[in-house]
């Protein structure tokens, strides 16, 4: 695991028009057929291998993390947000030890006296537990803070760059849908997912790398998409290389009985990246309906929390704000145990600054 000390260069880096373009209209609704690049580029009026060819500079500049479905949480596996109150002394130390969990995929240091977040998946609540118990115990730092997803209320993290010219012939963002049970994945699905973890090749039939039929696989996943089980297929950035270098996590402490009402307003505001209700952890955690926030600068940020306070009228609750300060891990989930896929997970350096 030694590429957890590498830095990777935080810019926000020129993009050309057409990079532009590519990446505000296909970071959703990623064309579901035998080759998605030559539509594309039937869409943007360019050839196929110019969307080949750009997606590939993209992902070698460190602006794109992937091409590939970012799942619904909770159906076909499980997770939660967890969180460790570190010693400033060891929190490097702690980290290195927390990504080297492949279950392990986002971790940031954020300003709090429970300064080290992470995302942990698992295919179940058992296994999970058992995670956590063993992070505890690897890090020896006291309990971990799990704060599991209750109740979603806009959950996305697709990334605007206000370059959206019209097209007709583009579809529109996807929209918010209902609550998705949770999946049993059979054997073949499971290797289906694990294929697709690592993100699509950037080659003209990509659908026929995943060790299943293409048509049996574009079956599958645009089901899983009509259904819910994958919340988004298509492009997934690093925001951090794209200009979106300060964000924020804001917990609010609202009355239970409150809580819908109050996301669905703070969801619908057009301020939140993030929107959902997580349990409190008395005594040490208070907050039971968190977001995430992100802009150019601190001040933006900032700027916008005070806005969302305003307009969904929050000032009678207890607030805390987690500013990130760096990024230890960030890479896609793993649901299926897969080797291979790890080489294609990305790793980012300690001297950094979320999900």
């Amino acid at each position: 695991m030694e590429n957890i000390l590498v830095q990777r260069r935080i810019f926000a880096a020129p993009l050309t028009e057409f990079e532009l373009t590519l990446l505000d209209h296909f970071q959703h609704d990623f064309p579901l057929m035998s080759r998605p690049f030559a539509e594309i580029g039937k869409r943007l009026d360019v050839d196929e291998m110019l969307v080949i060819d750009t997606l590939q500079s993209l992902q070698t500049r460190g602006l794109v993390s992937r091409v590939g479905a970012v799942f619904q949480p909770n159906v076909i596996g499980v997770s939660t947000l967890a969180a460790l109150a570190v010693p400033p002394a060891r929190l490097e130390a702690v980290a290195m030890q927390v990504s080297t969990f492949s279950e392990v995929n986002h971790n940031y240091e954020r300003e709090h006296y429970f300064n080290l977040w992470f995302v942990v998946t698992a295919a179940s609540a058992a296994q999970l537990q058992s995670l956590l118990h063993e992070i505890e115990a690897v890090c020896a730092t006291g309990p971990v803070l799990a704060l599991p997803l209750l109740e979603p209320f806009h959950i996305d993290l697709g990334f605007a760059l206000g370059h959206m010219p019209a097209a007709p012939n583009v579809p529109s963002l996807s929209v918010e849908r209902p609550a998705v049970a949770a999946i049993t994945l059979s054997a073949a699905e499971q290797g289906l997912i694990a294929a697709l973890q690592g993100g699509l090749q950037l080659v003209s039939q990509p659908f026929a790398q995943l060790g299943w039929s293409e048509a049996d696989a574009l079956a599958t996943l645009s089901l899983w998409c009509r259904e819910g089980v994958i919340k988004r297929f298509g492009v997934v950035v690093h925001h951090r290389e794209l200009g979106f270098t300060a964000n924020a996590m804001v917990v609010w402490d609202v009355p239970d009985a409150l809580v819908t009402v109050v996301g669905k307003r703070v969801a619908e505001s057009g301020c939140v990246s993030l929107c959902y209700r997580r349990p409190r952890r008395a005594p040490h955690w208070p907050f039971n309906l968190f977001c995430m926030i992100h802009g150019k600068d601190r001040d933006a940020v900032e700027q916008r929390i005070a806005d969302l306070a305003a307009c969904c009228e929050l000032g009678a609750y207890r607030q805390s704000i987690l500013f990130s300060r760096r990024r230890f891990k960030q890479c896609g989930a793993q649901y299926v145990k897969n080797p291979g896929a790890a080489a294609n997970g990305d790793l980012a350096g300690l001297a950094c600054g979320p999900c």
